[in-house]
């Protein structure tokens, strides 16, 4: 996280775009996720720890699509959309 994002701390999921052309999120991406986060977040939230690496898929995934959670505007169209994707695989967060 510190080395790619300049943030020094933790992270619950980072995704990479590998390609050098084609669309995002082929073959040519990774998404690593935290299941140590994972396991904090859904206890904290008292939710499954399922949804809660499901959640953390689906937003990496929805960055490597282009989605953007930087401003406000825009985090709210992210956060919709992956309550539906999660929705739509029967997991919910609080």
């Amino acid at each position: 996280n510190k080395r790619h994002l300049g943030h020094d701390y933790a992270t619950d999921v980072i995704s990479f775009d590998l390609r050098s052309d084609g669309p995002a999120g082929g073959p040519d991406a990774e998404l690593y996720v935290s299941m140590e986060t994972a396991r904090r977040e859904a206890a904290e939230r008292g939710h499954e720890v399922a949804a809660e690496f499901f959640l953390y898929c689906i937003h990496g995934t929805l960055h490597l699509l282009g989605y953007d959670d930087h401003r406000p505007a825009d985090r709210k169209r992210m956060y919709a959309r992956q309550s539906e994707l999660l929705a739509e695989i029967g997991h919910t967060t609080r």
